[in-house]
């Protein structure tokens, strides 16, 4: 619980500083230490490696990070890892990733190399489940780092998970995707995961003019 808490008010410090809020420590009150993050990605990174703070530690191959440019203005983020990434230590590497990539390179019209991809979870949650708030509120703090550092303009959030996880609403995907949400430092807009994509093809039509929406809104950006 303590872990839980600790990254729940980690998230909120993280979501109030992006904000432009700034904190000023009360005497009165006593607030519990928070973890102190690098300002650096590989540095980050490093520490995701060894990070041990969940169960899903303990049945990772490798931690899955993140990858792509960093300094990109689109961000991508997903679920959590699947199979095949948990082995290759890289994020959409499998059918769903071939999508992605479609997704960025047909649609977007941009290169995969010049977007960053990361997921709200950094191990594999065991049979590609979704994760458990435990496990995504501890690792959020990790991805918000990342975001700090990264600096997006857009944020394409895969899936419910991803929606809810960066913004605390619980709505289904097929209600907000394609909304432009503004998040202060950036904009959020929602769309299906592509493992949905391959579930439900008849969804690509859809996710197409969100993926339409997200390049217009990248080149005014």
């Amino acid at each position: 619980m303590n872990r839980l808490y600790n990254a729940l008010q980690l998230k909120r410090l993280y979501q109030l500083k992006q904000l432009g809020v700034k904190y000023i420590p009360m005497v009165e009150k006593r607030i519990p230490s928070q973890p102190s993050l690098p300002n650096d990605l590989k540095l980050l990174e490093r520490i995701v490696s060894q990070c041990q703070l969940c169960a899903l530690s303990k049945t990772r191959t490798k931690t899955v990070f993140g990858e792509g440019d960093p300094q990109a203005k689109l961000m991508f983020v997903g679920e959590g890892p699947g199979a095949q990434e948990d082995i290759s230590g890289r994020p959409f590497v499998g059918r769903a990733g071939d999508v992605l990539t479609k997704m960025i390179e047909n649609a977007i019209e941009i290169p995969r190399g010049d977007v960053y991809i990361t997921n709200i979870v950094k191990c594999r949650p065991p049979k590609n489940r979704t994760p458990k708030p435990e496990e995504a509120f501890t690792c959020l703090p990790y991805l918000m780092k990342q975001i700090e550092i990264i600096g997006p303009k857009i944020i394409v959030a895969l899936g419910a998970t991803a929606y809810h996880y960066l913004t605390g609403d619980k709505s289904g995907i097929t209600k907000v995707r394609g909304e432009i949400i503004d998040m202060g430092s950036y904009k959020l807009v929602p769309t299906y995961h592509p493992s949905y994509l391959l579930r439900n093809p008849s969804a690509k039509k859809e996710s197409y003019q969100d993926l339409l929406k997200i390049k217009r809104l990248l080149c005014e950006n």
